[in-house]
């Protein structure tokens, strides 16, 4: 694959995997929510929609991509949940939390390294 088809790739793979995350930022503001309120059924309708486009959009992935490459970049999620974690929720990320998520971008860079 040559290296522009496969910085797109990634592009794709990135754009999925941010909408898997917010998808479970969509399920934790629902979950705050009273049970059977309109918000709470807006959000949960947000994250089923969220959810669909990422299985259609998942399965062309496949269609494209090395398995190894499509679910190697997946882990990349921690990255899009911990800034969701600390923007949205505003939770604290800590060093430990920073060094665990540079393991997983070394392992994910390691992968797509065509050496």
């Amino acid at each position: 694959m040559d290296k522009a088809k496969k910085l797109g790739l990634i592009a794709v793979l990135q754009a999925a995997v941010l909408l898997y995350t917010l998808s479970s930022v969509t399920a934790k503001l629902a979950a705050g929510r009273p049970f059977g309120s309109p918000a709470f059924f807006a959000l949960y309708g947000a994250e089923l929609l969220l959810l669909a486009v990422y299985a259609v959009v998942w399965q062309q992935i496949l269609k494209r991509a090395p398995v190894s490459m499509a679910y190697a970049n997946r882990a990349v999620g921690i990255v899009w949940s911990m800034i969701a974690a600390a923007l949205v929720f505003h939770e604290t990320v800590t060093v430990k939390n920073l060094v665990g998520v540079a393991v997983v971008l070394c392992g994910t860079l390691l992968v797509n390294s065509d050496e």
